[in-house]
């Protein structure tokens, strides 16, 4: 194609050359001659900007100061321009240099301008650096800069402490750490690093972790504090090492190792790591080889590192020791925002939260001690030995040496004679079988443990065992119909067996007498009080029963003094219960918020609490807080929960009745004044309701109304809120508003208000009047029952034994049906699961052939792309053919014509000169009239005949 373009400008530009050289008398002829060739618009547009250039270049150097001009005309455009379009003046002011964050005196070194170099420089010279990472502004930096400056204060000699400002954004710290709080604390020990601190911001427990880090391994020299390493609650690791051969032998820097990153893992240094360089010593925990590890577990077999399976590396033997230790409680810190740390541990199961004051840098925790003893004892199912000589420990009891610690299990002791044990019984009156009936039945429950299932006790005296009793006392309830007796003098013994031992019976001695004679026993035992009911319809006053809680066995341990029921009955007992709890310290010095929120006194000395949350039931227990937190309160605080019928009382949380006034139309009711104002004597009518319900504030005015036409001597309008206040389960309400109405001489018979009906004024007038009717309550039934109706009670309660059988019958038929409904649902399982695996085989298949089919798919495509790509660029090539073509005959056209042209010009000329040379070879004779004369014809010259020759030759070429 340029070829092309080059040759047709070479035939254009020869015939300017032509019509330059053809002059004045030439220029008709050159100019019919260039007519035919059109001038293109874009070289006239470039040959005008070419002469306008040259112009303004010769301008230029005949005036230069036009040239200078022109350029400071154009400068100045371009400032007024960037003036004009730029942003507004900038007000931002800047910062202003930082300043020193700790003052000079301080054995801190401040980095304020974020000299991070200036810190890596010193960090390498240094065995243990701290660097605490700050912004000025931030307020828990400042808070924190008091509590370094005095662990800096007590470890300045050892430590180097390093401060740098992280914010200036001129420091290389703020360009090269992107931190998203502050502060940040980072140690290392010599190279290793660096180990984050997450910890509290306290003074004692900054120098706790940081002397944990100067020092991760603890030396075990003698029995004494082998003792004291495995006895404590932490997960302990050992490892064993021989150092007389050489000053570092063989795995000892990985172990080394190891500890730090156990404390770059967790924080809280849960994890302990010891040596032992004695070989007795490290025979005692099965430790042979020198290069051992030794992790030990309370009631889990303890494990040595398994260097067969695992590399000796300090990562495996860190990430070994985390995923298989064993715990006793855990530290919980909460970090005082938003977070997750409570609610994932509650849902694990019932917590027990232990409040204590907390010093991490004192060497002994006797409270701690005591708690590791109680836990070690709440979990010590199979009496270990091993356990027992570390509780001997703990106690600081002289027993003999410890002879082995080695991972298997002790071999047990054969069991000595056994004996008899005395019984131990608990009186028992039953609830009457109809409120109207005069009879009660005391039953005497006594706990029988054959020889077949009791141990000699360390005690002389007959031991009554505390879960023994309260089993007998769950069993018994369970199976108290067949315990009713119409009135007699006879006493009848039955005999039942435990569903917990087939080695223990219990034996319940029943009779029925009058109810006088009851509340004569009970006040003679002093054990437990019978409700006593006024049946008279001719009083006028109501007497209100105090409410009546469930017997215990924890009310009668005066029964048994100078016995430890605590020392055996307590050990093994989460492996007896069904809700075991997992125990959890809070340092009370940090966080005593959460212990106010649990109930725990806001004003008090010693800060110790105790509680127990269970989620699932939505309740928690706390304890006392006149009892003293010590080993024998947290056992027995632990025993009462656990049993079936627990006398611990859900704690209430409820609003402060002091801020409501105590005059008023509506008594506003709180969870301390429940009790008085529901059971005070007369009738009360409670409204149920929350800030929160929308509908509740629309009753006010219904029930000030109510309380206007009501004499407020004899009748009690109340309202609570319980969106703030918690109330016993047998009284709560799923639905607001609510209204219940508790009548003068019925309150254990409170009445609910209808859900379908309106609240309104004559309705609740109606509810009231129809509810607190002396005619409708059961007092006007009560009268001395006769023969006939003691007859009639007896063939009620044969009717009742009857229809029970009857029920009886009729569940098992419908369990031998399930039975059979369950063999076939096993075979339509067993059927569905081979399907299952058929289809599965079929999808397997089915998915393999579609990854062929997929493979040949993209294959298929790839190569569809590829033939395209060729396709298009074949196009492009065939296109610019076509048109390096087209433009060819159009130049061949033009050519064609200008070669005619040119001919019948050449043949004119021709035509002319044959003519001349007869003339001048003849003598002159006279034109012929038919011949034409063109006027003015001349000869051709020359250069014209030569131009003619040139064209020809160019256009032969061009064909």
């Amino acid at each position: 194609m340029s070829e092309c373009g080059g040759r047709g400008g070479g035939g254009s530009s020869s015939s300017e050359d032509a019509e330059d050289e053809g002059g004045g008398g030439g220029g008709p002829a050159g100019s019919d001659c260039l007519s035919p060739s059109p001038a293109p618009a874009t070289a006239s547009s470039a040959g005008r900007l070419r002469r306008g250039l040259r112009g303004a270049s010769l301008m230029a150097r005949q005036r230069p100061e036009l040239l200078c001009g022109a350029v400071a005309l154009g400068c100045a455009l371009l400032l007024a321009l960037k003036f004009t379009c730029s942003r507004a003046k900038d007000v931002i002011i800047p910062a202003k240099p930082p300043v020193s964050f700790f003052s000079p005196r301080s054995p801190v070194l401040d980095l304020f301008q974020g000299q991070l170099d200036y810190a890596e420089y010193i960090r390498r010279d240094s065995e243990v650096v701290l660097l605490f990472f700050y912004a000025p502004w931030c307020g828990q930096s400042i808070a924190a800069r008091a509590e370094i400056q005095q662990a800096a204060s007590r470890l300045s000699d050892q430590v180097l402490f390093v401060a740098i400002n992280c914010w200036w954004n001129q420091g290389k710290c703020r360009k090269q750490k992107h931190f998203f709080y502050f502060p940040v604390i980072y140690l290392y020990h010599r190279s290793f690093g660096p180990i984050e601190y997450k910890g509290p911001m306290s003074a004692v427990y900054i120098e706790k972790f940081v002397r944990r880090v100067m020092k991760p391994l603890l030396y075990i020299p003698s029995q004494s504090e082998l003792l004291d390493f495995l006895s404590n609650y932490e997960p302990g690791v050992l490892g064993y090492f021989e150092f007389s051969g050489s000053p570092q032998p063989p795995g000892y820097l990985t172990f080394f190792t190891s500890a730090l990153h156990s404390l770059k893992k967790d924080y809280l240094g849960t994890v302990r790591f010891g040596v032992i360089t004695n070989k007795h010593l490290a025979k005692l925990v099965s430790l042979v080889h020198s290069g051992s590890v030794y992790l030990h577990r309370h009631f889990n077999t303890s494990l040595v590192f398994p260097r067969e399976v695992l590399n000796y590396t300090a990562e495996n033997i860190c990430k070994w020791a985390l995923e298989n230790q064993e715990t006793l409680f855990r530290w919980l810190q909460p970090h005082g925002g938003k977070s997750l740390l409570l609610n994932n541990e509650l849902k694990k199961g019932p917590a027990l939260f232990l409040f204590i004051p907390f010093n991490p840098l004192a060497e002994s925790h006797p409270l701690i001690d005591e708690i590791t003893e109680v836990a070690l004892e709440y979990n010590n199912c199979h009496g270990d030995q091993v356990v027992e000589r570390l509780l001997q420990h703990l106690r600081r009891v002289d027993a003999p040496m410890l002879e082995s610690l080695a991972l298997e299990a002790p071999a047990q002791l054969p069991d000595p004679p056994l004996i008899t044990a005395s019984p131990c019984c608990n009186t028992v009156v039953l609830p009457q079988w109809h409120s109207f009936s005069r009879t009660h039945n005391v039953c005497e429950l006594c706990v029988n443990q054959t020889a077949g299932g009791v141990k000699p006790s360390s005690v002389s005296m007959p031991q009554c065992s505390f879960f023994e009793m309260a089993a007998a006392l769950d069993s018994f309830y369970l199976k108290e119909q067949t315990f009713y007796h119409v009135a007699s003098d006879s006493i009848e013994c039955s005999n039942f067996l435990t569903s917990y031992s087939p080695f223990s019976y219990y034996t319940a001695c029943c009779r029925t007498i009058s109810r006088g004679v009851a509340g004569f026993i009970d006040s003679e035992q002093g054990v437990f009080e019978a409700p006593t009911v006024a049946f008279s319809s001719l009083e006028k006053k109501c007497e209100v029963d105090a409410p009546s809680s469930i017997p215990h066995i924890e009310e009668n341990r005066y029964l048994f003094p100078g016995v430890d029921m605590t020392s055996t009955n307590f050990t093994g007992l989460s492996c007896r219960t069904n809700k075991t709890l997992n125990i959890y310290l809070l340092d009370s010095n940090l966080f005593w918020l959460y212990a106010e929120r649990l109930g725990a006194p806001s004003s008090t000395q010693v800060k110790e609490f105790a509680a127990i949350v269970d989620v699932k039931e939505e309740s928690h227990y706390i304890l006392d807080p006149k009892q003293a937190l010590m080993k024998l309160t947290l056992e027995s605080f632990i025993q009462n929960f656990s049993v079936l019928y627990s006398p611990l009382k859900r704690h209430l949380i409820g609003s402060d009745s002091a801020q409501f006034p105590s005059q008023h139309l509506i008594t506003e009711v709180t969870t301390d004044t429940f009790w008085e104002v529901v059971l005070q004597k007369q009738d009360v009518l409670l409204l149920y309701y929350a800030p929160w319900c929308g509908f509740c504030p629309s009753l006010n005015h219904v029930f000030i109304q109510l309380a206007r036409n009501l004499p407020m001597d004899t009748f009690t309008v109340a309202r609570i809120d319980v969106s703030q206040n918690d109330l016993p389960w047998e009284f709560m309400v799923d639905r607001l508003p609510t209204v219940l109405f508790f009548p003068c001489n019925r309150k254990d018979l409170s009445v609910k208000y209808p859900e379908d009906l309106p609240i309104t004024l004559p309705n609740l007038l109606k509810f009231i009047l129809h509810h607190s009717d002396p005619a409708s309550s059961p007092q006007n039934m009560a009268n001395y029952p006769t023969k006939e109706c003691l007859q009639s009670e007896a063939v009620l309660q044969r009717g009742h034994i009857s229809h029970l059988e009857r029920e009886i019958q009729k569940l098992r038929a419908e369990i031998s049906s399930l039975q059979r409904a369950q063999v076939q649902v096993e075979s339509q399982l067993s059927s569905a699961r081979r399907d299952e695996h058929r289809l599965r085989r079929q999808q397997r298949a089915l998915e393999e052939q579609h990854s062929l089919l997929r493979a040949h798919s993209e294959q298929l495509q790839a190569l569809y792309e590829q033939k395209t790509g060729e396709l298009q660029e074949l196009a492009r090539k065939l296109q610019e053919l076509a048109d390096a073509s087209e433009n060819l005959l159009t130049e061949n056209t033009w050519l064609k014509i200008l070669v005619a042209t040119m001919e019948r010009k050449l043949e004119g000329r021709d035509g002319a000169e044959s003519l001349a040379t007869r003339k001048e070879v003849r003598p002159k004779q006279p034109e012929p009239s038919g011949t034409p004369q063109l006027p003015g014809s001349s000869p051709p010259p020359a250069n014209v005949s030569a131009t003619l020759v040139s064209e020809r030759n160019n256009e032969n070429r061009t064909d």
